[in-house]
């Protein structure tokens, strides 16, 4: 696993600080996707997507930090139950109760892959919902499946976003379920809040796809982290903002985060967000890149600033 790069050879390659990756499947393509990053009993941890390897379908890896910058890998959500065994990848995560609580997608099943749950004391061994699958959206704006589970406290309620396809299985689009602040997240607790998608692809730049939502709540706003086109479109990264959890407007008609520039590591895309707040207050943009069209993939991250409760890149003021 390569989780960090020499000072020299970060300057020589123009690579980031946090420049993160998963060799394990393999040497000479590592990768890593799907970034979401907790805190947890004073320690920082990632859950990232791992492709399919040494007969294994993808799963999840886990990652371990003091300081965001330097992972260290601590194990894998292998596929387990039944409905599992095609691959699981793209976990959302958060913390309740004093325990983890993980959201990830089954894969490989099309319009059958749905969100399961699954909760853990120590962010590394998860038990299973016995519940699982949790949820899958319905509709005739909706081809049933669902992938990319982010699930976030908003006004006095839990609301899980979701990416989705339509019937045609060909337009990617955002969902959204909710459920009751006492409710365990299990099948039967997350009720649909919206019988269309509450964020599809309109901009040129999003061109057929709307994925991986993440959220976070500012104020009275709940802003959302979206990943706009399918990978390598080239992938990148929009935000909108919401004030009900249903309804939602975007900050700009172009990306917050870009593609790189040729020969830049992230040239192909910047994609499939998480953003999160280190326990100093500092809020990051965790996301996913590569400059080989998908061959590898590597999880870097962005300073967020913040003025008047709305979101900046650092580097641009």
């Amino acid at each position: 696993m390569l989780a960090t790069v020499p000072a020299a050879a970060q300057s020589a390659l123009q690579l980031p600080e946090m420049y993160f990756s998963d060799s394990s499947a393999s040497s000479v393509y590592p990768n890593a996707k799907d970034p979401q990053v907790i805190s947890y009993k004073n320690h920082y941890y990632m859950y990232y997507s791992v492709p399919p390897s040494g007969g294994l379908p993808w799963r999840i890896g886990v990652a371990g930090s003091e300081d965001l910058v330097h992972w260290r890998k601590l194990g894998e959500v292998q596929p387990k139950e039944p409905y599992e065994q095609k691959g699981l990848c793209a976990a959302g995560a958060l913390v309740k109760n004093n325990r983890v609580h993980l959201f990830y997608q089954t894969y490989g099943n099309g319009k059958h892959d749905a969100i399961c749950h699954a909760v853990s004391t120590d962010a590394v061994h998860f038990r299973r919902d016995p519940s699982n699958p949790v949820f899958h959206p319905h509709g005739d704006w909706t081809c049933g499946r669902a992938i990319d589970a982010d699930v976030v406290r908003y006004r006095g309620r839990y609301w899980l976003y979701f990416a989705t396809r339509d019937t045609a299985f060909n337009i990617q689009k955002v969902g959204v379920a909710s459920c009751a602040l006492n409710a365990g997240f299990h099948r039967g607790d997350w009720t649909q809040m919206a019988d269309s998608a509450v964020l599809s692809p309109t901009l040129p730049w999003e061109k057929r796809c709307i994925e991986a939502p993440n959220c976070i709540r500012r104020g009275d706003r709940l802003y959302m982290f979206y990943a706009g086109a399918y990978n390598n479109a080239p992938q990148q990264i929009g935000v909108a903002y919401s004030l009900d959890g249903i309804r939602w407007t975007r900050l700009s008609d172009t990306p917050f985060l870009t593609n790189g520039a040729s020969g830049s590591w992230n040239h192909s895309e910047s994609g499939h967000p998480c953003i999160f707040t280190d326990r100093n207050g500092t809020t990051w943009l965790f996301f996913q890149g590569n400059d080989t069209d998908g061959k590898t993939w590597f999880i870097s991250k962005k300073k967020i600033v913040w003025k008047n409760d709305v979101p900046y890149l650092a580097n641009k003021g």
